[in-house]
């Protein structure tokens, strides 16, 4: 019932067994698990089907073409092994012990061990923290004891020493002579006998080497002196007195002009410079007789509103009383409505938003900027960076690093335990939540982490939603990843894959196109799939793999103003509803316009005091078009990283597959 726990069973396993139903294979359940399995990626298998010798012959080789078409989709050239006597299960056994093995490139590079016993052992000065000594095969690589290790859903640890005890399977007899066999997991506390037998007979292999060991530090500790800036030289004084002595002009002001104001103050040469000189018919455009139609608009709109207080009237609805528990149910019906109809909007209206009345524009969006070109116009990936990113690491060069790193494990032999030997690890400084999770039956598994990846970074994904979901998911909502061989939380955000230097932000996570996702979240070296559940839930709405790790991809919102022609001329227009003030239509004056219908132009002059704008298009507008203004601001994910991710809810069916009396009783 918890497939956190599959997966992560799925992350060590050298062969997956799949029992089916004879009659039906799977159901919607085995259909989503398998789902999560080939996304993350499947090890080596094997199908078998018990049952089905009670159906008649002739039935019987019908459920079998039955059974064998479902298992085109997904396992076109399995092998089907049925479970009915002695003989066919140990066919079963000799195709597992004999089958190749399927290589998965997230652990193969990577020493790890699944716990076959554990034992915790309490700290002097605290009873929830202490060294767990956890007893396993190692696998994958050579595990060495100055290395950091990942417990998957728990966190990076420290190792302090690594023991061989007595292998508990071991193939030769004389070794297990007089010794109790057993094939079950064994949990072992301090309460339990079977502590003596753990200590005995046991070898230390190595402890760890305090000036070799790794450290665990994931964040930079940020300087906040660090960014003051130095006293400046008598050579940089001098030239910046130079400079203001070249810039110098003589302006007539007004008396009582401070220094800061005559500055601003522009002369009758500048200001002809200044302006567009453009050689069209319309430029001859009588002015007087826009600001007409722009007062006789606003008087007509008065009149509007005032008829339609007319017709309004109040009057009192009485609430009907309905059950709390129901009530509830309606209260997560409506926010989900409202996420619907955002999505919707989104789609028809992308990046659309009105501008406020209450507030200036040009305080309102202080933060944006406007660009040429989203394309070609520079941005620089280093200007405004928030404090988070004081606390992250970066390569110079990320491909470089993860080529040298994969080049050593393959050629240079690391000192440790060897693959396929039976180890005590000694994990430092361990909650006893870890021991806890392991005594109520849930698989622990261990991962040892190469060079920088228990330090923080900016990861991003590549990935595309899955069909079996259909709610809409905003960004920075908290999903839960599965990412090579860790399960962590985060608060993402989705942008676009292109190849330019700059991506634009997806405010929801689209059905039909690939999308990257970008999260805080500890270095991991590429090849390594990922996994994106709901909270609490079981959901898959995302698979795919890392990209990168880079914090310099630069993830940009758009925002889109829109306004409305009111009288079009040959090549220029009035326009309204963009803005609402005077001063709003200056500030952002320089900024291109465009139209939906493929039309560029520009702000010549606000007219009148309440937004409307005198603009000049390369061509006439329609009177169906609307005019649109691009803003642009980049931004950062949300820092809610978290190693520890709770209980999802157990799986069940779905409430369209319940009869029909327990759903009236839900």
């Amino acid at each position: 019932g918890d497939l956190h726990a599959v997966l992560d069973l799925a992350k060590v396993a050298d062969s997956l067994l799949f029992i089916l139903d004879a009659a039906d294979g799977w159901d919607s359940v085995g259909e989503h698990c398998l789902s999560c399995l080939f996304a993350q990626g499947l090890p080596s298998y094997a199908l078998a089907v018990p049952g089905g010798t009670d159906l008649p012959p002739k039935k019987r080789i019908d459920v079998r073409k039955k059974l064998s078409k479902a298992l085109e989709k997904r396992f076109p050239e399995a092998r089907l092994f049925p479970l009915n006597t002695e003989q066919e299960s140990s066919l079963l056994l000799r195709h597992l012990a004999t089958q190749k093995q399927r290589r998965l490139a997230f652990r193969d590079r990577r020493a790890h061990l699944l716990a076959h016993a554990a034992r915790f052992v309490p700290a002097q000065d605290s009873d929830s923290v202490g060294t767990l000594k956890v007893s396993g095969f190692v696998r994958g690589q050579t595990l060495n004891v100055n290395s950091l290790v990942h417990i998957v859903g728990h966190g990076d640890f420290q190792m302090s020493q690594v023991d061989a005890p007595p292998d508990p399977l071991s193939l030769n007899p004389r070794v297990m002579k007089g010794q109790k066999r057993s094939q079950d997991m064994e949990v072992q506390d301090d309460s339990l006998n079977g502590d003596d037998e753990m200590e005995e007979d046991v070898k230390v292999l190595m402890k760890a080497n305090p000036s070799k060991q790794e450290s665990l530090q994931s964040e930079v500790v940020p300087d906040p002196m660090e960014g003051e800036q130095t006293w400046p030289t008598e050579e940089e004084l001098q030239e910046a007195e130079a400079s203001l002595k070249a810039n110098r002009r003589v302006v007539k002001v007004p008396k009582g002009t401070s220094k800061y104001q005559a500055a601003w103050i522009v002369d009758d040469g500048e200001e002809g410079s200044e302006k567009d000189d453009v050689d069209d018919e319309d430029d001859d455009i009588d002015d007087d007789m826009m600001e007409e139609a722009v007062s006789q608009e606003g008087e007509s709109s008065e009149e509007e509103e005032e008829a339609a207080e007319e017709e309004c009237e109040t009057m009192t609805v009485s609430e009907c009383l309905r059950d709390d528990q129901y009530d509830e149910k309606v209260e997560e019906d409506e926010q989900m409505l409202e996420r619907y109809k955002q999505e919707r909007m989104d789609e028809m209206f992308p990046d659309e938003v009105d501008t406020p009345r209450d507030v200036p524009a040009r305080v309102r969006f202080q933060k944006y900027r406007g660009l040429k070109s989203f394309r070609t116009s520079p941005w620089d990936p280093k200007e405004n960076l928030p404090r988070d990113y004081a606390r992250i690491f970066q390569f110079q060069d990320f491909s470089r690093t993860r080529k040298h790193l994969f080049r050593q494990i393959e050629k240079e032999e690391t000192e440790g335990a060897s693959v396929g030997w039976y180890v005590t690890l000694h994990v430092c400084n361990v909650p006893v939540s870890v021991m806890e999770s392991f005594k109520e039956g849930k698989p622990l598994v261990l991962f040892s982490l190469l060079p920088h990846e228990q330090k923080m970074s900016v990861l991003n994904f590549l990935v595309r939603r899955h069909p079996s979901n259909s709610e809409p998911v905003k960004a920075k909502e908290e999903l839960i990843f599965h990412c090579g061989f860790r399960r962590f939380r985060a608060s993402p955000l989705f942008s676009q894959h292109t190849s330019a230097d700059k991506h634009k932000l997806e405010r929801f996570l689209r059905p039909d196109a690939a999308l990257v996702v970008t999260v805080y979240a500890p270095i991991t070296f590429p090849p390594a799939s990922v996994l994106l559940f709901k909270q609490r839930c079981n959901d898959l709405i995302a698979t795919g793999s890392l990209l990168s790790v880079d914090p310099d991809r630069i993830v940009v919102k758009r925002l889109v103003l829109s306004g409305h022609p009111f009288k079009i001329f040959t090549k220029t227009a009035v326009v309204r509803y963009m803005f609402f003030s005077r001063e709003d239509v200056m500030w952002f004056k320089p900024v291109e316009l465009r139209t939906k219908w493929g039309r560029r132009g520009h702000i010549k002059e606000p007219l009148g005091t309440h937004g409307h704008m005198k603009c000049h298009f390369d061509g006439q507008l329609k009177s169906q078009d609307t005019v649109l203004l691009n803003l642009y601001k980049r931004v950062f994910p949300k820092w809610t990283y978290d190693p520890h991710v709770p209980e999802p809810v157990p799986w069940v069916r779905s409430e369209s597959t319940l009869p029909l009396e327990e759903v009236e009783m839900e």
